[in-house]
């Protein structure tokens, strides 16, 4: 490669990054949309083994995930939003407690002067606001008129998505052909080998990990259940659905399952059996699930993946945080086939 192929090649690169950082915004639903057709892909591919066509085999694999989706919807969002309510009309209980218990605690403990938290002025000023605003058809209309532009843009991402995943999902295989024709002669073999090392550690990561993820949500929320706390399931949920970053699915699980059983029991004993769901559910993910649904194909340490994370959200927003593990993956493919050519290179074998 000549060094104006380099050139070009560096800025095709960064002028990619730039164009990514911005139409982030735009790009969400494809970057879903492709999530989805990866998910799909190799059981459409399997379909097509059956004698169907890929278009079939496409609509098949279309209406199982809309199906599953739909089922997740009816099952999960009345029971998240039961225990959302019983969060809300249990509020006083909780600050009464907060107020009665924790605070006078603390101002013993750590000589602190923390103010009780009142919440007659908190529901107060909240009701004065409310009544300002004209009432409840006030406040919806006036809110509609002046983001109804983020509504309707909303919305519109949202419809968008199943409609790129089923074209995504088609086209798929012949995507990645054409793809492979219009790369340089001289390097297809390279780009070949280095694109299924990259798909494997891509489905090992994207496949692998959502189901680490759903199986996580599914032990957390029927062993902190089986422990009689009230909001199991939106707690173990969302500490299932934060586990792809190493340890902060269980640290958010954890803080906030003992916070409301504290709240619940007013009982310390209570953080025991909590304590034990977790330490069950880390065991599990690090000697079953991970082991067993994504392999040691990804290799990212810990602080990598934490790192990749953050740089992704600070670079790109909630986009860099949804590709962020994805795109480290393939930089880390990458880095190995460079410390290859370096470990072979006349230059390190130099004395």
């Amino acid at each position: 490669m000549t060094d104006s192929q380099k050139w070009l090649v560096f800025a095709f690169i960064s002028g990619s990054a730039w164009l990514v950082y911005l139409l982030a915004p735009v790009l969400m639903p494809f970057a879903f949309a492709a999530m989805l057709a990866y998910l799909g892909d190799p059981l459409t591919d399997k379909l097509e083994t059956y004698q169907l066509s890929r278009t079939k085999a496409v609509l098949v694999v279309f209406s199982v995930m809309t199906l599953v989706f739909v089922l997740v919807l009816l099952l999960l969002v009345p029971l998240l939003e039961y225990q959302v309510e019983h969060f809300v009309s249990n509020l006083p209980a909780y600050v009464a407690w907060l107020n009665e218990t924790v605070i006078p605690w603390t101002q013993r403990r750590f000589h602190l002067g923390i103010r009780p938290v009142n919440l007659n002025q908190i529901i107060n000023l909240v009701k004065s606001h409310w009544e300002q605003a004209g009432g409840i058809a006030a406040t919806l209309m006036s809110s509609v008129s002046h983001s109804g532009g983020v509504i309707a843009e909303w919305l519109m991402n949202l419809l968008l998505i199943p409609v790129v995943t089923f074209y995504l999902l088609r086209d798929w295989d012949g995507l990645i052909a054409k793809v492979h024709d219009l790369l340089p002669r001289r390097v297809a073999p390279t780009a070949t080998k280095l694109a299924g090392e990259v798909d494997t550690v891509l489905a090992a990561f994207v496949r692998g990990q959502f189901y680490v993820m759903l199986a996580l949500g599914g032990i957390y929320s029927i062993g902190l259940w089986m422990t009689g706390l009230d909001v199991a399931l939106l707690i173990g949920m969302l500490a299932g659905l934060v586990s792809f970053v190493p340890y902060l699915g269980s640290i958010v699980g954890i803080v906030m399952a003992c916070v409301a059983a504290l709240v619940q029991f007013h009982e310390l004993i209570q953080l025991v059996p909590v304590a034990i769901v977790f330490i069950i559910g880390q065991s599990l993910e690090g000697m079953v699930l991970t082991p067993m649904l994504v392999g040691d194909k990804i290799g990212l340490h810990p602080v990598a993946v934490m790192f990749a994370v953050l740089a992704g959200g600070q670079l790109f927003g909630f986009l860099g945080i949804l590709l962020a593990l994805p795109v480290a993956s393939v930089i880390m493919v990458l880095l190995r086939h460079v410390h290859d050519l370096y470990r072979y290179s006349d230059f390190y074998g130099r004395q």
